[in-house]
């Protein structure tokens, strides 16, 4: 069943955030863009190169009036622990969401239950609270901060002109598409 359109359910989780511990609600997401950017665990190995490669462009997810919320199923002392012993994991602005019990990993339908760890799940909200974009990939894939950018870039611009529709590698000033119901051809 496709998460496309679900709206995201009610939660309020602690977060380890500039140095620290904050509650993060539903409320805080509605009204703007929003991704959550699951990952497996922290102390990893390709979980640091995925948060900071967000961190070094999360000035520009933010200039789209965008907030990430990068989540796992840790607790808010141990994305402390982290944060204070990684040089990648400090260069991190956004909210590191703590979800111990796995219920937010439940609701986007990412929580692994044989290792009780989140899979490595995208997911773009819109100001409505609603997936409009979502990716989930195997644990030992790392996914590039640019394209999820670009992707949320695309999610803006056809809310904006829903007549429209972004072709693949569509890009900020790049050409789109108005979709045509004219039929082609004969059956």
């Amino acid at each position: 069943m496709s998460l496309l359109n679900k709206e995201i359910v009610d939660f309020s989780v602690q977060a380890f955030h500039i140095n620290a511990f904050v509650t993060v609600t539903r409320r805080d997401v509605l009204g703007r863009w929003t991704v959550f950017f699951f990952y497996p665990a922290d102390f990893t190995f390709v979980c640091p190169t995925e948060l900071e490669d967000l961190a070094e462009i999360y000035d520009q997810f933010k200039a789209l009036n965008c907030e990430i919320y990068s989540v796992s199923c840790d607790t808010h002392f141990i994305h402390k622990a982290w944060h204070d012993v990684s040089k990648a994991i400090q260069k991190i602005k956004y909210p590191m969401l703590a979800d111990p019990t796995g219920k937010m990993a439940r609701d986007f339908d990412v929580f692994n239950r044989d290792d009780g760890i989140a899979e490595r799940g995208s997911f773009i909200i819109n100001p409505q609270g609603k997936i409009v974009a979502y990716e989930v990939l195997a644990g030992n894939v790392g996914r590039n901060a640019h394209e999820l950018l670009r992707r949320v870039q695309a999610s803006q611009f056809v809310a904006e002109h829903g007549d429209q529709a972004c072709p693949a590698k569509w890009i900020p000033g790049g050409k789109a598409l108005k979709p045509s119901l004219e039929l082609v051809g004969t059956i």
